[in-house]
């Protein structure tokens, strides 16, 4: 079995949550299979490895157990991006917009090196709103965006064309639905 057929295997699909209507994307049962998360992150790794990358930074919340292994095995730093007001030091942040209203993240004003490459990562993409939003950080903090990592890409919607649009990138995933 393809690891690409494994992973959409494993994957658990939670019908109506979290709300009715939509299917949402389990992926605990991935990480409960700690051969299955060591084949992911080699695959992740291989994609950006002759790549120079100097820090990953992942996405609140499951952007963070990924992004944090993900950047281990390419020996860079993790940029942790969280919801507003939930940084203790010195934070900018960055609005975006969601279905209904808006929302904002943030990141250490001391996160980001000037000129680093940043690779953005993230368990899903769906709109690019938030994923973008992070891009948009990085940018202001001197940072370089690398590129965009995901487990998983919803292609029904239109999170990749729009990161492909505002950054030039296509953005890196590895199974789609």
């Amino acid at each position: 079995m393809l690891l690409t057929d494994q992973i959409k295997s494993t994957i658990r699909d939670v019908k109506d949550y979290p709300r009715p209507g939509v299917v949402f994307k389990d992926i605990t049962p991935v990480l409960a299979d700690p051969l299955l998360v060591k084949q992911i992150i080699r695959l992740m790794a291989e994609r950006f490895s002759a790549e120079k990358i100097d820090a990953i930074a992942a996405i609140e919340a499951r952007g963070f157990i990924l992004g944090s292994v993900l950047a281990h095995e390419l020996g860079c730093s993790f940029v942790p991006v969280r919801k507003a007001g939930r940084l203790p030091y010195q934070t900018r942040r960055q609005k975006y917009d969601l279905e209904y209203g808006t929302a904002e993240i943030e990141v250490h004003t001391d996160a980001i090196k000037p000129g680093s490459n940043v690779l953005i990562h993230d368990d899903l993409l769906a709109t690019g709103g938030t994923a973008s939003a992070a891009g948009i950080l990085i940018g202001s903090l001197g940072g370089k965006v690398a590129g965009f990592s995901f487990l998983i890409n919803l292609s029904f919607l239109p999170g990749a064309a729009h990161l492909q649009k505002q950054f030039g990138l296509a953005p890196d995933f590895l199974i789609k639905y």
